[in-house]
C-alpha cells in the first residue's frame, strides 16, 4: 500500500472521490461533511446541516453538485462552489444508507433502513420512483455504470438487482409514451400523470407506498448466510461482488437471463464493510469490522495482500473512476492509496531509452522515434502480479561496447536480473533465458565490468558482469538501505536515514557526507559534473564531490527530472507542473500537466518521457525564462539583451526576477501595469517614466514617492512638481528657500494667507527676511508680547508706536539694540538641476555592449572573508577583549600594465630633471640614423600644450615633471613610471622598413578644436570608472590590499587623464575624492585589524564617516556596530544600528538589517559606554591622514594641493600618505585636467 494522503477525524461512514479534481468527499458519525484535497493535503471546505451521522455522499460528475444522506431521514443537495445547500429531499421514514447520482440522467438514488429504495430527479425535486421487495434494512444500492439496472444490498442476506428499463422510458425525453408502456399495459394501470380517472389518484399513492412496476426486479442473488452489507457492479464487465456479516465476499455474475455465484473468498475475521472492484486491475478490495483491507485477485480468486490497522475497523470504500486510487474510512480518519507504484521503469542514455512495458523490456530512439521490444521478461509469481513488474532500471554508463542492464523488483523482498543487449540487433525481442538474477535490497553499476549489490544482510557485495561475486564490503553506515550511481567509475552513493554518503568501494573511504531528507532518486547531468538529489517534497542540487549548490522545497510530491542537454538547467515534475531549478538555486514554472509526466530527457525544448500508461511522451517546452536567468548568471549580458528583445519573456516572477537582480530598467520593457511600472522607475532612478506613470495614476501617495527620490537626484524641478500635486506647502516653501526662488517664496506667503494658516504665514516671512510681516502675523494671532518685541528687534518704528502700552513695556525683556536682519541665503545653483554623481552604476543596456570576458561583477555583491563580523548577542561582557579577528588582509596585485624589465631602456633618466626619450633605429642599425626631414612632431608637443601628458608622449619626461610639480607639487614619481612609459609608447605607431633601412615612427594624433596636432593618449576616464568598478568589487570581498593597490593606480594615472569638456573634467575631481575617501577607509581598516581595545573601537567609528557606497556604508557600519557591542560601548553600538536601519538601500530581509535590529533592541536596554573615545558623532570632523585622529571643525589643518588629504599643521611639507605623490601644505594652481593649447 502506498499511502498518499491520510486525514484524522471522526469515524468516516462515507466517502466520495470527485471525477476530475483531485478532491475527495468525507461524511462523518458526527453529521459533518468534510471537502478535502488529498493532493495538497488540505481541508477545503465543510458542510455541516445534517443532525446525525451522515452515511451516503457522492460527487455528480459534471455539475457543482453534491448529495448527503444521513440518519436525519433527509436528503440533501449541495452546491459546492455556492457552498451552501440548494434543497432538501423528503420522503424516507428512517436512516438513509447510501446516496448516489446516475451518470447520465438526473437521477440520485438512495436506500434506507425503511426497506425501500428511492430514485429522485433533483432537477425537479421530487421522487420519480419508490423500489420495494427487501423485507429488511438497505444497506447500499447503486446505479450500473451503462446499463438501465440497480444493483443493492439488504440485511435480508440478499442482494436485488433491478431493471429500471420501463423507468427510462417513461421519464426520459423521446421514450414512447402514446398508449402503451413497454410493456404493453395500459397508461392508466401504470399511474403514469396525465391519465384520468380516481383509478389515477389510486394508484399513485399504491406508487408512492408499494413502489410502482416502473422498476422491477431482475436477479435476486441468495447465498450470504448473514445480512449483505454491500453489493457494486463491476465497471465493464457483467460481474458483481457482495460482502456480507457472514465474513464472506462473494463473486457473481449474470446475463440477460439469470445470475449465479461464480466463488466465495474467505478470509476476514469480522463483517465484512465494503467491497469494490479495483478500476484498472483485475482485482477485488475488501475492508471489514477486523481492521484489515484485503486485496483478492478476480481470475485466481487468491487474497494477494492484506493491510492491517491496529485499532481501526474499516466501514467504507471508494475507488477512483479514471485514476489508480483508492480510499478507505475508518474510526480514527480515512486514508487515500494506490496498491502499487505507477512510475514505470526507465532509463536513458544518450539517444536511447529503455523501459519496462506488458514484459517486454522495449527501447525508444528519440531520434528516430522507434520503440521496439527488446527482451521479452519472465514473471513466475503465482497469482500475484503486483510485486513482478520492475520498479527500477539501471544502465550501464560506463561500458560503451555494449549495453547492460539492471531491473530490480519487490519480488521476493527485493530481486535484481542482469542482462546485456545489443541495440543494433534485429526489432524481434531476445528471450529471456541468459538473465542473471538475485536477492537484493537495491542494485547499481559501479564500474564498466562491474556492479554492485546491497543484500539482505546490509553488506555490499560487487561482482563481475557474469554474476560471480568478487568481494563482500560493509557499507559505513549499517542502515544503509538503498544505492545510487555517484557518475564516476568506481564511486557509489549510499542512502541511510536522513543522509547520502559518497564512497568509494576500493579504498572504502567516505569522500563526503551530505544531510537530505530521504532521497527517492539521483539523476546526474551528461558529464557527470552536478546531481539533482531527489526527496517526496524537494530537490538538492550538488557537485561531482556532494557539495551542496542549492536546495528547493515542493509543496506537492516531486516525480521526477531530467538534465537539459544543452544548458546547465534541471527540469522536473510535479503531479500537475513541469518546472526548472538553477544550480543558483533560481526556480520557475515551464507549463502545467494535467496527467503526471516521469521525464527522462530534455533536449532542443523538447521534453521526453512516460505516462503512467507506459505510453512515450514528447512534450513541447519554453526554456526562455531558464535560459534568460542563466545568462544573466554567467554575466553574458549581450546574450541576455538579445533575448529581451527577441523573447516573449513575460510574468510577475520575472519581472520580480529583474528587480532583485539589480535591472529594473530591464524589467519595465515586460510591464503594463501602472503601480509596477511605477515602482520599478523609481527602482531604476528613471525620473522621466516615473513621471509619466504618476500622471496616468494620479493619487497623491505617488507623487509623493516621486518627490523624494527626485529630491534625492536633485532634480528640484519634479519635486517642485510633486509637492504642487499634494499641496505639501511646508516643503514646497522650503525648497524655494533651497533653491533660491523669492518670487514663488512669496506666492507662497500669499497661498498661506488665503489658507489662514499663521505658522505657514510665520515660516514664508522668515524665509523671506519680511520682518514687518512676521509682526503683523504676530499680532494677528494674539502674540502681542512677540510682535512689540520683533518690532523693537528690527527698527520698525511705526509697529512699535502702534504696538506700545505701559503694560507690555514693563513685562519687555532685554533685547538686542544692534540685531541685524536674518535674509535667505544665496544657492549656488539658481535654474539648473542639482550635479548628480559622476560615476553610474552600469545598466543591462550598456553592459550588453561590452562583451561577457570583459565584464565585472557589481560591487554589491556578497561581502569578502575580511568582512566576516561574527557576534554573539548573548555573549558576556567579560569577553570582549579576547575576541579574534577574522579580517584577512589580502596581497595586492601586480600592476596590470606594468610592461616589464625589457622597456626599461625606453624610460632612461625618468628622474632626470629635462630628459628627451626619442625613437631608436633597429639593433642591426643603431650606429647612423638617418635625419628627416622637418621639425619632430615632439617639439610642438611640448610647445604647443601645456598637460603634462603631453609631454611624456613627446618623450619629454623632465618637463612633465617639472609642469606636475608646479600644477600639485608632485615630488614622487616612481609611482607614476608605469604611466609614463604608457603614453609614451602608445602616442606612436611604428612600421618596420625594408631591408638595411630604419623603422618609422608614425605620431597618432587626437582631435582638437585648435589648429595644432597633439599626440593621443591611451588613459581615458572608461577606463579609470571600469578599473574604479574592479576596485569596489575587490573592496566588497574584503581584498583591502588588493583594492588599495587598484586606487593607488588610479591615483598616478590621474594627472595624466586629458578632458575636452568641463563635464569630463568633473568626472575627474569625483574620481579622485573617490580614491581619497577610500584609500583612507583601507588604512583605517587595516590599522583597525592590528588595534585592540579602545584604539580599535575608534577607528571603526572613524570608518563610519568616509564617503563610501552604500553598500559598503552598511558593511563598515556592521563592523563598528558590532565591536562596539563586543567591546561594551552599547550607546555607540546603538548610534550605528540606527543608522544601518536608515540606510534607504539597505533590504529589509537582509542579515545586516535584521543584526542591526537586535542590536538595537540589546544596546537600549544596557546603554551604557565601557571606554571613553576620542569620537563625537555630533561635531563634524575630517581624519587627519597620517595620524589616523580625527580633527574637528574649526581646528587649523592642512591639505594635500593633488588629492585634498587633510593633515595637522606639523605634517606640512612631508610626502602625503594617501596619493603617495605630492608635498603635503604647498599651495598650488592644482590640477589641470584640460589640454589648454599655448597661444
Amino acid at each position: 500500500m502506498l499511502t498518499k494522503f491520510e486525514s484524522k477525524s471522526n469515524r468516516v461512514k462515507g466517502l466520495a472521490f470527485h471525477p476530475h479534481r483531485p478532491w475527495i468527499l468525507t461524511s462523518l458519525h458526527n453529521g459533518i461533511i468534510q471537502l478535502w484535497d488529498y493532493r495538497m493535503g488540505t481541508l477545503l471546505d465543510r458542510f455541516d446541516e445534517h443532525d446525525g451521522p451522515v452515511r451516503g455522499v457522492d460527487f455528480h460528475h459534471a455539475q457543482p453538485l453534491l448529495v448527503s444522506g444521513g440518519d436525519d431521514y433527509r436528503i440533501k443537495v449541495w452546491d459546492y462552489k455556492l457552498r451552501r445547500c440548494l434543497f432538501t429531499l423528503l420522503g424516507h421514514l428512517d436512516y438513509i444508507r447510501t446516496v448516489s447520482f446516475h451518470g447520465d440522467y438526473p437521477w440520485l438514488v438512495s436506500a434506507s433502513d425503511d426497506q425501500t429504495i428511492r430514485i429522485w430527479n433533483w432537477q425537479s425535486r421530487s421522487c420519480v420512483s419508490v423500489l420495494t421487495g427487501h423485507n429488511h434494512y438497505v444497506m447500499c444500492a447503486s446505479f450500473h455504470p451503462r446499463d438501465d439496472l440497480i444493483v443493492s444490498a439488504s440485511l435480508d442476506q440478499t442482494v436485488r438487482v433491478w431493471d429500471i428499463t420501463g423507468l427510462r422510458k417513461k421519464t426520459v425525453r423521446g421514450a414512447p409514451s402514446s398508449g402503451s408502456s413497454p410493456s404493453g399495459m395500459p397508461l392508466n394501470e401504470l399511474n403514469v400523470p396525465g391519465s384520468s380517472g380516481a383509478s389515477s389518484v389510486v394508484s399513485r399513492v399504491n406508487a408512492d407506498l408499494f413502489g410502482g412496476n416502473d422498476a422491477v426486479v431482475k436477479y435476486v442473488l441468495e447465498g450470504h448466510d448473514r445480512g449483505v452489507n454491500w453489493a457494486s457492479f463491476h465497471p465493464t464487465l457483467p460481474l458483481i461482488i457482495s460482502g456480507a456479516d457472514d465474513r464472506q465476499v462473494k463473486l457473481w455474475r449474470m446475463n440477460e437471463t439469470k445470475a449465479w455465484e461464480v466463488d466465495t473468498m474467505r478470509g476476514h475475521t469480522n463483517n465484512v464493510s465494503c467491497v469494490v472492484f479495483h478500476p484498472k486491475h483485475e482485482l477485488i478490495i475488501s475492508n471489514s469490522e477486523d481492521r484489515s483491507i484485503r486485496v483478492w485477485d478476480i481470475s485466481k480468486r487468491l487474497g494477494v495482500q492484506t493491510f492491517r490497522r491496529e485499532n481501526d475497523r474499516f466501514w467504507i470504500l471508494a475507488a477512483h473512476p479514471q485514476q489508480n486510487l483508492l480510499a478507505a474510512g475508518h474510526d480514527s480518519g480515512m486514508i487515500v492509496f494506490k496498491l502499487e507504484r505507477e512510475r514505470p521503469a526507465c532509463g536513458s542514455h544518450a539517444d536511447c531509452m529503455f523501459y519496462v512495458k506488458d514484459k517486454y523490456l522495449r527501447m525508444l530512439e528519440y531520434s528516430s522515434g522507434r520503440d521496439v521490444p527488446a527482451l521479452s521478461l519472465r514473471r513466475t509469481a503465482p497469482g500475484n502480479n503486483l510485486n513482478a513488474s520492475p520498479v527500477s532500471l539501471d544502465l550501464n554508463i560506463f561500458n560503451s561496447s555494449e549495453t547492460n542492464i539492471l531491473l530490480y523488483s519487490n519480488l521476493d523482498g527485493g530481486t535484481y536480473e542482469l542482462t546485456a543487449l545489443n541495440v543494433n540487433s534485429p526489432a524481434s525481442p531476445l528471450d529471456s533465458s541468459d538473465l542473471k538474477s538475485g536477492p537484493a535490497i537495491s542494485a547499481v553499476f559501479l564500474a564498466r565490468n562491474r556492479f554492485a549489490v546491497l543484500d539482505k544482510n546490509r553488506q555490499i557485495v560487487i561482482s563481475d558482469l557474469t554474476n560471480e561475486k568478487r568481494k563482500s564490503i560493509s557499507p559505513p553506515n549499517p542502515s544503509t538501505d538503498k544505492l545510487f550511481g555517484a557518475g564516476i567509475s568506481g564511486r557509489l552513493l549510499l542512502r541511510s536515514d536522513d543522509r547520502i554518503t559518497l564512497f568509494e568501494p576500493q579504498s572504502r573511504r567516505v569522500l563526503s557526507e551530505l544531510q537530505i531528507p530521504r532521497v527517492k532518486y539521483v539523476i546526474w547531468n551528461d558529464d557527470c559534473t552536478n546531481v539533482a538529489l531527489i526527496s517526496k517534497h524537494g530537490i538538492t542540487i550538488a557537485s561531482r564531490d556532494l557539495d551542496q549548490l542549492c536546495s528547493l522545497t515542493e509543496s506537492v510530491r516531486v516525480k521526477s527530472g531530467a538534465w537539459d542537454t544543452n544548458n546547465r538547467i534541471f527540469v522536473y515534475t510535479t503531479l500537475n507542473h513541469i518546472k526548472y531549478c538553477l544550480i543558483n538555486g533560481d526556480t520557475g514554472i515551464i507549463r502545467t500537466l494535467d496527467t503526471p509526466v516521469y521525464t527522462t530527457r530534455v533536449h532542443n525544448n523538447q521534453l521526453f518521457g512516460l505516462d503512467r500508461e507506459c505510453k512515450a511522451r514528447s512534450l513541447s517546452i519554453d526554456t526562455s525564462e531558464a535560459v534568460f536567468k542563466l545568462a544573466l548568471e554567467d554575466k553574458n549580458y549581450h546574450h541576455a539583451m538579445r533575448m529581451v528583445r527577441n523573447s516573449r519573456l513575460c510574468g510577475k516572477a520575472i519581472i520580480r526576477y529583474l528587480q532583485d537582480k539589480g535591472f529594473p530598467e530591464v524589467a519595465l520593457h515586460f510591464v503594463d501595469d501602472l503601480k509596477t511600472r511605477f515602482k520599478l522607475a523609481l527602482a531604476c532612478g528613471n525620473i522621466e517614466i516615473a513621471m509619466n506613470t504618476a500622471y496616468e495614476m494620479g493619487d497623491d501617495q505617488s507623487w509623493h514617492r516621486l518627490g523624494i527620490e527626485a529630491l534625492r537626484q536633485g532634480n528640484h524641478q519634479v519635486v517642485e512638481m510633486a509637492y504642487q500635486r499634494t499641496k505639501n506647502f511646508e516643503r514646497l516653501s522650503f525648497l524655494y528657500l533651497l533653491t533660491g526662488n523669492v518670487e514663488k517664496l512669496r506666492k507662497m506667503l500669499k497661498i498661506a494667507e488665503m489658507r489662514q494658516d499663521a505658522m505657514a504665514r510665520f515660516h514664508n516671512a522668515l524665509f523671506l527676511g519680511d520682518a514687518q510681516h512676521r509682526v503683523r502675523v504676530l499680532e494677528e494671532a494674539g502674540q502681542m508680547s512677540l510682535a512689540y518685541l520683533t518690532s523693537l528687534t528690527h527698527g520698525l518704528a511705526a509697529d512699535e508706536e502702534r504696538l506700545h502700552t505701559e503694560e507690555l513695556s514693563d513685562k519687555l525683556m532685554a533685547y538686542k539694540i544692534d540685531a541685524c536682519l536674518l535674509q535667505p541665503p544665496t544657492p549656488i545653483m539658481h535654474a539648473d538641476n542639482w550635479p548628480l554623481l559622476s560615476v553610474p552604476k552600469q545598466t543591462l543596456y550598456e553592459k550588453s555592449e561590452v562583451p561577457s570576458h570583459e565584464t565585472g561583477e557589481d560591487y554589491c555583491e556578497p561581502a569578502g572573508q575580511g568582512w566576516e563580523t561574527g557576534i554573539d548577542l548573548e555573549e558576556a561582557l567579560d569577553e570582549h577583549e579576547h575576541q579574534d579577528h577574522d579580517d584577512v588582509i589580502a596581497s595586492g596585485w601586480e600592476d596590470e600594465l606594468d610592461l616589464g624589465d625589457d622597456l626599461s631602456s625606453a624610460a632612461v633618466g625618468l628622474n632626470g630633471p629635462s630628459t628627451q626619450i626619442k625613437p631608436s633605429g633597429d639593433g642591426h642599425n643603431e650606429a647612423f640614423v638617418v635625419p628627416t626631414s622637418g621639425v619632430f612632431p615632439g617639439q610642438s608637443w611640448c610647445s604647443s600644450s601645456s598637460h603634462a601628458a603631453d609631454h611624456v608622449a613627446a618623450g619629454s619626461i623632465g618637463s612633465a615633471m617639472q609642469l606636475l610639480h608646479r600644477q600639485i607639487a608632485a615630488v614622487h614619481f616612481k609611482p607614476m613610471r608605469s604611466r609614463f612609459v604608457l603614453l609614451y609608447l602608445s602616442s606612436l605607431n611604428s612600421l618596420p622598413g625594408l631591408p638595411l633601412a630604419n623603422t618609422m615612427h608614425i605620431p597618432l594624433h587626437r582631435a582638437t578644436h585648435g589648429a595644432d596636432k597633439l599626440p593621443e593618449v591611451a588613459l581615458k576616464v572608461p577606463h579609470l570608472i571600469l578599473s574604479l568598478k574592479v576596485a569596489y568589487k575587490t573592496f566588497q570581498k574584503g581584498e583591502f590590499s588588493r583594492a588599495q593597490a587598484m586606487f593607488k593606480t588610479i591615483f598616478s594615472s590621474i594627472p595624466l587623464i586629458i578632458t575636452e569638456t568641463r563635464v569630463a573634467s568633473n568626472e575627474v575631481t569625483e574620481l579622485l575624492e573617490i580614491c581619497r575617501e577610500y584609500t583612507t577607509a583601507i588604512r583605517i581598516k587595516n590599522a583597525n585589524v592590528a588595534s585592540s581595545g579602545q584604539q580599535q573601537l575608534e577607528l571603526s567609528a572613524y570608518f563610519t564617516h568616509c564617503n563610501l557606497q552604500p553598500a559598503h556604508l552598511a558593511l563598515a557600519l556592521n563592523l563598528a556596530m558590532t565591536q562596539s557591542y563586543k567591546g561594551g560601548n552599547f550607546i555607540n553600538a546603538a548610534a550605528f544600528a540606527r543608522r544601518v536601519l536608515e540606510l534607504p538601500s539597505l533590504n529589509h530581509q537582509s542579515d545586516i538589517f535584521s543584526k542591526a535590529q537586535l542590536v538595537l533592541k540589546n544596546s537600549e536596554q544596557k546603554a551604557r559606554n565601557a571606554h571613553a573615545l576620542n569620537y563625537d558623532e555630533r561635531n563634524p570632523f575630517t581624519m587627519d591622514c597620517k595620524r589616523l585622529k580625527p580633527i574637528y571643525r574649526g581646528s587649523p589643518s592642512s591639505s594635500c594641493p593633488y588629492c585634498a588629504s587633510t593633515f595637522s599643521l606639523d605634517t606640512k611639507g612631508e610626502l602625503c600618505t594617501t596619493c603617495n605623490i605630492s608635498l603635503v601644505g604647498v599651495e598650488t594652481i592644482g590640477l589641470v585636467s584640460h589640454s589648454n593649447s599655448k597661444r
